[in-house]
């Protein structure tokens, strides 16, 4: 797979920038992506070195509007830890 498409978004939530002291990163990759892929996905992209992954896999939730219900989309999620010389700009100021 090409990076980009390993890599979908990056999830800034107030956890996940409390994250970001400790030198960890989270995004929202593919779901038949696995450790080795997000690691070299996010080494070519950042141009950073990996330590290591951390991957969760996140169920769909139920949701109704009105009286229809429906269900979300499950999605992966990747906590990636980072050398602790380096930083990911795309974070700063969030």
């Amino acid at each position: 797979m090409h990076p980009y498409e390993v890599i979908r978004r990056p999830i800034v939530t107030e956890k996940s920038t409390l994250l970001g002291t400790a030198h960890k990163y989270t995004f929202e990759v593919a779901r038949r992506a696995n450790k080795t892929q997000v690691s070299e996905a996010v080494e070519k992209a950042f141009n950073v070195s990996v330590l290591a992954v951390n991957m969760i896999h996140v169920p769909g939730k139920m949701r109704r509007m009105g009286r229809h219900r429906g269900i979300t989309s499950s999605w992966k999620k990747a906590v990636v830890t980072i050398h602790p010389d380096q930083r990911i700009e795309l974070y700063e100021g969030a």
